[in-house]
């Protein structure tokens, strides 16, 4: 009686004392993935064969102690390691990985625009206080002068700011210019992410929104975790300092996580936010099962519900701010 015995060397055929007897050896890691074409063909050869038995697997093995193999069998593992490695990147991870810069790129935008408004307000502290938004004071600050921003703001002329030399103000600007190409960047990797999203997930996508739907799929590290999560624990993403400082100290627990952003619980009455947060989790947690098992794509009809129970809770809000 003969065995058939694969490994990622090759393809052998081992007699009743576990030697070998005839074989066929692996060119590529390819053809070990393909090992079945070399088992046939050995199989055809040596008609009375049958696979190795899993306890007499240690026999086997006996006939590759020899050091000639040991490199062998190492340069094909990192093969075949680095091939799986390769095939492991899936638009999980690169969805992660977009979410991720964009979260950086908001904070190094608002970090550098707190600078600037620091730094310009040495020539122009009075701009500050009538833009609020880092990106366009940074804006006014390229595209205009001092004068001509006192005129278009009604700023009084009587100015606290000092008069500082082109050599300064040209440094100044070189930092509100790379806020605004930070910002670029930012709608980039949104429109990317909406690109992927909308081929990967679809439901998610038109549920979620680009940057809430790619915030869930990177707290719940992929779209696998996240259709398996309940719809309570979805509801919370985001909020887990919150929920462990209920636990540890019983204080109130949170009703939301990163979904708080979503215009259905924006739009929501105030003491209804709860409640909308459960209800838009529910349906998130449905939209993600449907993407990862392929399903249909439904989240329009998802959608217009949330917008019925929405208008139908605002129709109710009066009775039952009587009531209390």
């Amino acid at each position: 009686m003969n065995y058939l015995f694969t490994n990622i060397i090759g393809t052998f055929i081992l007699d009743d004392h576990f030697k070998i007897i005839d074989q066929i050896t692996f060119k590529t890691v390819q053809d070990y993935l393909t090992k079945e074409t070399s088992e046939q063909k050995l199989t055809k050869k040596h008609p009375l064969t049958k696979p190795l038995p899993p306890e007499k697997l240690a026999l086997a093995l006996n006939n590759f102690r020899n050091k000639k193999y040991h490199l062998e069998f190492y340069q094909k593992n990192l093969s075949l390691t680095k091939k799986a490695i390769r095939n492991s990147v899936t638009e999980d991870q690169l969805i992660i990985q977009a979410i991720a810069n964009i979260n950086e790129l908001d904070k190094t935008i608002n970090l550098l625009g707190k600078r600037l408004r620091e730094w310009y307000s040495l020539h122009f502290p009075e701009l500050s206080e009538k833009i609020d938004n880092h990106e366009k004071y940074a804006q006014f600050l390229l595209e205009k002068t001092r004068t001509e921003l006192i005129k278009e703001l009604n700023i009084d002329s009587e100015i606290m700011g000092a008069d500082l030399d082109k050599t300064h103000l040209d440094e100044i600007k070189q930092l509100a210019n790379q806020i605004l190409q930070l910002r670029d960047l930012r709608y980039k990797h949104e429109s990317y992410l909406h690109e992927v999203m909308q081929k990967y997930c679809p439901n998610i996508l038109e549920m979620s929104g680009t940057t809430i739907g790619a915030k869930l799929i990177e707290l719940a590290r992929g779209l696998k975790q996240l259709a398996i999560l309940p719809a309570s624990t979805v509801q919370l993403l985001g909020a887990e300092k919150a929920l462990f400082r209920h636990i540890k100290t019983g204080s109130r627990s949170p009703k939301y996580g990163v979904i708080i952003n979503h215009p259905f619980i924006q739009n929501a009455p105030r003491d209804c936010k709860g409640k909308a947060s459960r209800i838009l989790a529910d349906k998130i947690t449905l939209c993600a099962r449907l993407d990862y098992f392929h399903g249909e794509f439904k989240a329009l009809e998802y959608k217009q519900d949330l917008e019925e129970k929405l208008s139908q809770t605002k129709k109710k809000q009066p009775k039952n701010v009587q009531k209390n």
